[in-house]
């Protein structure tokens, strides 16, 4: 329906076994689509339908929505409303115990919910359809057109034309060499051989840690580890004179002693 109102059935348990539900009118689109949600949302055989508790069910979910609805629209949910309440009281009256499907007063809206539920089947398996077709194909799609036949025709050339042509054929471009980018390099490689290093020579050049590579990424990150080394006071850097190596010296336990036992 186009209707926007939504509809919330009665605080007071009308469902079967005692159960409240809510029901937006704007989610179906006519009397018979909600009297089917009603039906299949509780597990109704929809053969033997209990009457007395879908028509109040159906009562509530419309009395509040039927204002805002469109006449025609309201008058649809009205009709149905008129016919539940009329199946009910037939059901009330004395019958036959062995009564014919035929003459069961709920039959003819038995048919009308299963042909009802069998075209929406056949919507949902349709519009499924559309959907998978329109992640293959977009929309306009117009199929190709076969090409055109090859009319044959006979091409005059002479050897001099030909020949001019070839000799007007470019060069072949230069082939192109591509380096592969190299791999990164981190701080925490370079202080685990800083830490190796030290641990055999006690003092160790910087350039020991980036020179065999030669590439400013190995310098910076050795830079950085003897940075982060002398922070944790595993190490002491040095260097004499500016512009001269620099080295970078194991600090022990004792501290400088180390230093000193290492210098004598």
């Amino acid at each position: 329906m186009n209707s926007t109102s939504t509809v919330r059935a009665p605080d007071s348990p009308v469902g079967i076994g005692g159960e409240s539900f809510v029901v937006e009118l704007e989610r179906f689109q006519g009397p018979l689509d909600l009297l089917l949600h009603l039906i299949r949302s509780q597990d109704i055989d929809v053969f033997d339908i209990p009457i007395s508790h879908i028509t109040a069910q159906f009562r509530a979910a419309i009395e509040h929505g039927l204002d805002e609805m469109p006449l025609e629209r309201a008058g649809e949910f009205i009709e149905m409303s008129a016919t539940l309440i009329r199946i009910k009281a037939q059901l009330l009256l004395p019958r036959p115990e062995k009564l014919e499907w035929e003459e069961d007063p709920r039959a003819e809206l038995v048919r009308r919910l299963l042909e009802y539920e069998h075209f929406q089947d056949v919507v949902h398996v349709l519009q499924t359809a559309e959907a998978q077709r329109g992640r293959h194909m977009g929309k306009g799609f117009v199929e190709t057109r076969p090409p055109p036949a090859a009319s044959r025709s006979i091409l005059q050339l002479t050897l001099d034309e030909l020949l001019h042509a070839a000799a007007h054929i470019p060069e072949p471009l230069p082939p192109i060499h591509v380096r592969a980018p190299s791999s990164t390099v981190t701080v925490g490689e370079k202080v685990s051989l800083l830490r190796r290093l030290i641990g055999r020579a006690k003092r160790v050049a910087l350039d020991r840690l980036f020179k065999p590579w030669g590439t400013r990424a190995h310098a910076v990150a050795a830079l950085l580890a003897a940075l982060e080394m002398a922070r944790q006071q595993v190490v002491r850097i040095e260097q004499t004179k500016p512009f001269s190596p620099i080295w970078l010296l194991a600090v022990g336990r004792g501290g400088e002693e180390s230093d000193a036992e290492e210098n004598s």
